[in-house]
C-alpha cells in the first residue's frame, strides 16, 4: 500500500527576494508521511509557537506522542529548530538515526515507500525523501529547491555545482516536489 504525504505547515522566505533591504524572513515547509506504522515528520522548524504545530498535527488527528520519526532534510536550525517537541521519536539525519543516545545506520530503503537519497549542494549533509503515493513520487526535498520559480544560483548553497547536480537527480526520480520554503508542486516532464 502506497504512503500518503501531506504539506502541514507550508513554509516562506524572502530570502532569496531582490530586495535586500527588508529584515529576512523564513520558515521551514513541515511535511506528514504515514507509510504502515510510521508517522513521520519532516523538518519540524521554527515557528512563532509551537501551538501551531499541535493544531495542524490535530488537524490530522494526531497528537505529538504519535510520531514515530523525525527526519531532517539538513542541518540549518530552520528546519530543525522543533526537534525537541516530539522526545519518543526517532531522528533520522544525515549521519543515522538517533533513538535517545543510540545512532544506528539508515538505509537507502527506508521502507518499501520511501527511499533516502543524499542530496549534497545546499549544505553537504542534504537529504531527500523520495516517498511513493498514489499520485506518484513525491520528493520531500528541503532545499534542494526553496520554492517553485526559484532562481537556479542558491546563494547559500555550499556548493552550486553539487546542488546542480542533486537537483537533476531528483527530477528524474520525483514526479512531484515539496520545497524547503513553499507548497507542493508537479514536476514538468
Amino acid at each position: 500500500m502506497p504512503a500518503e504525504v501531506n504539506v502541514l505547515i507550508e513554509g516562506f522566505t524572502n530570502a532569496d527576494s531582490a530586495n535586500r533591504a527588508e529584515d529576512e524572513k523564513t520558515a521551514c515547509t513541515t511535511t506528514l508521511i504515514k507509510d504502515g506504522d510510521k508517522v513521520i515528520i519532516v523538518d519540524p522548524g521554527v515557528l512563532d509557537d509551537q501551538k501551531i504545530m499541535i493544531d495542524a498535527l490535530e488537524k490530522e488527528g494526531l497528537k505529538v506522542d504519535d510520531i514515530t520519526h523525525i527526519f531532517l532534510t539538513h542541518s540549518h536550525i530552520d528546519h530543525y529548530r522543533n526537534i525537541g517537541m516530539f522526545p519518543r521519536a526517532k531522528t533520522l539525519e544525515y549521519y543515522g538515526i538517533w533513538d535517545g543516545g543510540r545512532c544506528d545506520d539508515w538505509a537507502e530503503n527506508f521502507t518499501e515507500n520511501i527511499k533516502i537519497i543524499k542530496t549534497p549542494g545546499h549544505n553537504y549533509d542534504s537529504l531527500t525523501f523520495l516517498v511513493t503515493t498514489n499520485d506518484g513520487v513525491i520528493g520531500v526535498v528541503g532545499d534542494v529547491w526553496w520554492k517553485e520559480g526559484q532562481p537556479d544560483f542558491d546563494p547559500y548553497a555550499s556548493d552550486q555545482e553539487e546542488l546542480n547536480k542533486s537537483r537533476e537527480k531528483v527530477l528524474q526520480l520525483a514526479d512531484y516536489i515539496i520545497p524547503g520554503h513553499g507548497k507542493m508542486y508537479k514536476i514538468n516532464k
